[in-house]
C-alpha cells in the first residue's frame, strides 16, 4: 500500500476519531484538522460538530495517536457561506439543507483546498460513503452501512476534488466502528452522536431565524387552495411543505402545507393527497459522472428511500419524473440521483412538478 500524505477533518465524534485511528494503522502520514466554526455549545446542550467541548476532544484524540492537531477558524466562512444564504433562502419560501452547502462549501471546498495547499494529497473525513478511485473520475458511492450512508450531503463536491478525498469508515457498520474505537481506547468511544444542524441553538430554529430577519417575517392569512381563509400564520419562514402539526387551525380531514405564497404573504394547506407531485426541477446541479443515466433512482430528503425515475439533464438544470407519486417534494431541499450504488450527481429543487 502506498503512503500517502492524509489530513483528516476531526470533528471530535467517534466517526472521524476512528477514521483518523484507521489512517495512522494504515501507516498513512496524518494530521488532524478541526475546523473552528465558532459555535458556543452549553454545558448542557445537545453534543455539537465542532463546538467548544469538540474540539478539546479532537485535540485529545490526536494526541492519543501521536499526530499533528491544527485548528482551523472557519467562522467567517459558516457565516457568509452557510447562515447567510440558509436564511435568505427561508424568506424565499424554501427550505434550505445547511449540511449539503456546508459540504459543498466549506468542508470540501476551502478546507479541502488549503490542506492540498499545505502538501496533504488527500483530506478524509468521517463520513459513511465511499470514494472510487479505481475510476477516472473518482466516483461517490454508498458505503457498506447503508442505514447510515451519508452520500446524500456529499453529492455537491466538485468532481475534480472528489479524487483527492478519502473516506476510511466506508467498509465499516457503525457499530463496528464503536467497538473499534473502544479496543483502541479512544477517548470518544461511547461520544453520543452529534444531532441536529450545529448552528441552531437550543432553543431552536424559530428564534435563531428572528434574531436574522425579525423585521422581514410577518404574520398572515392561511388559506385553501380556493382562496378561503383558515386561519393565521406566524410568518412563512417557520413552515416548510407538507406540514402537518403546528398549524393552529381545526378542520374535518387534516391539512399540510402545500405551498408558501412569498409575494401575497399567504400559507397554502390542503389535504394530504395534494401535497403528491409526480416530479421536480432541480437547479445549482453538480454532476460526477461522465455520461448520467436517463434511467436512475432519486432521492428527495436524506431519510428518504431512493425512488425509481426518469431524469433529463440540462447544462444548468435536471428535470425528474418520479414512477409514483412523491410527498412534500421540498424546494431549498437537495434530489440526489443514484445509478445503482453510484452517485450521479444532484441539484437544489426548484420547484415541484404536480
Amino acid at each position: 500500500m502506498t503512503r500517502k500524505k492524509v489530513a483528516i477533518a476531526i470533528s471530535g465524534g467517534v466517526d472521524s476519531s476512528a477514521a483518523a485511528w484507521l489512517l495512522k494503522e494504515e501507516g498513512h502520514d496524518v494530521v488532524g484538522v478541526t475546523m473552528c466554526l465558532g459555535i458556543p455549545t452549553a454545558e448542557d446542550g445537545p453534543v455539537k460538530c465542532c463546538g467548544p467541548r469538540e474540539i478539546e476532544d479532537a485535540r485529545r484524540v490526536c494526541q492519543m495517536l501521536g499526530i499533528p492537531h491544527y485548528v482551523l477558524d472557519f467562522a467567517g466562512d459558516l457565516e457568509d457561506k452557510v447562515i447567510r444564504p440558509f436564511i435568505a433562502e427561508y424568506l424565499q419560501g424554501r427550505t434550505p439543507n445547511p449540511c449539503v452547502e456546508c459540504n459543498r462549501a466549506i468542508k470540501f471546498g476551502t478546507l479541502l483546498h488549503k490542506v492540498r495547499a499545505m502538501g496533504f494529497e488527500y483530506l478524509a473525513t468521517g463520513h459513511y460513503a465511499r470514494a472510487d478511485h479505481d475510476h477516472a473520475p473518482s466516483r461517490l458511492r454508498v458505503p457498506r452501512d447503508t442505514r447510515k450512508d451519508q452520500t446524500y450531503f456529499l453529492y455537491a463536491i466538485g468532481k475534480e476534488d472528489l479524487r483527492h478525498v478519502l473516506f476510511p469508515l466506508a467498509d465499516y457498520q457503525k457499530d463496528e466502528v464503536r467497538k473499534l474505537a473502544a479496543a483502541a481506547q479512544l477517548p470518544t468511544s461511547e461520544k453520543p452522536d452529534s444531532q441536529d444542524i450545529c448552528f441552531i441553538p437550543k432553543e431552536g430554529l424559530e428564534p435563531f431565524i428572528k434574531q436574522y430577519a425579525e423585521e422581514k417575517i410577518h404574520p398572515g392569512d392561511i388559506v385553501n387552495r380556493e382562496e378561503k381563509v383558515l386561519g393565521r400564520h406566524r410568518g412563512l419562514p417557520f413552515y416548510t411543505i407538507g406540514q402537518r402539526g403546528g398549524l393552529g387551525i381545526s378542520n374535518p380531514v387534516p391539512l399540510y402545507v402545500l405551498s408558501l405564497d412569498i409575494e401575497g404573504n399567504r400559507l397554502v394547506v390542503g389535504e394530504k393527497h395534494e401535497v403528491r407531485a409526480t416530479g421536480l426541477i432541480a437547479e445549482r446541479i453538480n454532476m460526477l459522472v461522465e455520461n448520467p443515466p436517463e434511467r436512475a433512482t432519486a432521492k428527495i430528503r436524506y431519510a428518504h428511500r431512493a425512488a425509481p425515475c426518469d431524469v433529463k439533464w440540462g447544462d444548468t438544470s435536471l428535470t425528474v419524473h418520479f414512477d409514483q407519486h412523491q410527498e412534500a417534494i421540498t424546494p431549498g431541499q437537495s434530489v440526489v440521483v443514484y445509478d445503482g450504488d453510484v452517485v450521479v450527481g444532484g441539484g437544489i429543487i426548484r420547484e415541484a412538478i404536480k
